[in-house]
């Protein structure tokens, strides 16, 4: 009898497998929405690295990235995982690409961890552009919205494109007619040294190298204040000349959907643990991010709210077609 209570007993924790795991019971899949480089990639690379060599998660990390689609092909992929061992990043084209139609799926899709950190945009020109201020630029385009080609490395309504209209729109300049080109990669900066585009906007960290050479000038950023040090320190914000505007590139660490309370609440710690470490203090400071941790709900309430800001923009500049 005793035998037979002991195998019954055996059988049913068998059954059970994974279920009775602690969580993480296996090695993570770390997905980077983008090819190699490129700010997600550098986040998610950045994270697990500090996670596991401070042995904050003592399971192995490994990076895969998956581009397309603004971010649309690994949120996809993300939606359809099961394991909650799986987990990615992003930051405002995740809300971005659902409201200008290009995918159904949304934030809503996946589970937030944790806000990691904020970047900001620049808006740069070529050292001989006759706009010295970012005032004499709006200037410009208050008179003659067309008179000025923009461009950027994302699709039109997202990131680059939207954080340039959205100083513009608050000075009064009527955005919707503002020419916008979308390049891959590289391509925008060759185009704007050769005189293509007048306008490059883009983030923080991919215009230092060309600053620094002295091939650019960098009329704003989009920060709430002026960068401390390094090259961009010289580079005043956008509020310094008059617009009241900030646009925050914020990235995020998400789950799978419909995540275990158990899974959610370990990474947000880990995260947050991560977070306060001398490690990656030091590796925001050398990519010029700046530390804003956010726990789960708050990361949650934030997205909400920024989903209806976006929205309100790309009402206003006829690029709001949500798919249903």
């Amino acid at each position: 009898m005793f035998r037979k209570l002991a195998l019954a007993v055996v059988a049913a924790v068998l059954c059970a497998g994974p279920a009775l795991a602690a969580f993480p019971s296996r090695n993570f899949e770390c997905i980077a929405p983008a090819g190699p480089g490129g700010g997600w990639d550098t986040t998610m690379r950045m994270a697990a690295k500090v996670l596991t060599e401070k042995k904050i998660i003592t399971r192995a990390m490994p990076v895969i990235n998956k581009p397309g689609g603004g971010g649309g092909v690994a949120l996809a992929y993300i939606n359809g995982k099961k394991d909650p061992h799986t987990i990615t990043v992003y930051s405002p084209p995740l809300l971005l690409i659902n409201l200008t139609g290009q995918t159904t799926l949304s934030y809503k899709n996946v589970t937030p961890l944790a806000m990691l950190i904020n970047d900001y945009g620049a808006f740069a020109v070529p050292k001989d552009s006759p706009y010295k201020t970012v005032k004499e630029l709006f200037d410009a385009l208050k008179k003659d919205p067309k008179s000025v080609k923009l461009g950027g490395a994302s699709s039109p309504g997202s990131m680059d494109h939207i954080q340039f209209l959205h100083a513009a729109k608050t000075v009064g300049v009527e955005v919707k007619d503002i020419p916008y080109v979308a390049f891959q990669g590289g391509e925008a900066l060759a185009n704007l040294l050769g005189g293509h585009i007048d306008v490059y906007t883009t983030g923080m960290a991919e215009i230092v190298g060309l600053l620094e050479a002295g091939d650019i000038r960098v009329l704003a950023i989009t920060a709430p204040e002026r960068v401390k040090e390094g090259p961009l320190a010289q580079v005043p914000t956008l509020k310094e000349q008059g617009v009241d505007a900030v646009f925050i590139n914020w990235r995020g660490i998400f789950g799978i959907p419909n995540m275990s309370e158990e899974a959610r609440s370990f990474m947000e710690k880990a995260l947050r643990d991560m977070s306060e470490t001398p490690e990656w203090a030091e590796i925001c400071a050398r990519n010029g991010w700046a530390q804003v941790f956010m726990g789960s709900a708050d990361f949650a309430a934030f997205l909400e709210k920024t989903n209806e800001e976006y929205k309100s923009l790309l009402e206003a500049i006829g690029l709001y077609k949500q798919a249903d």
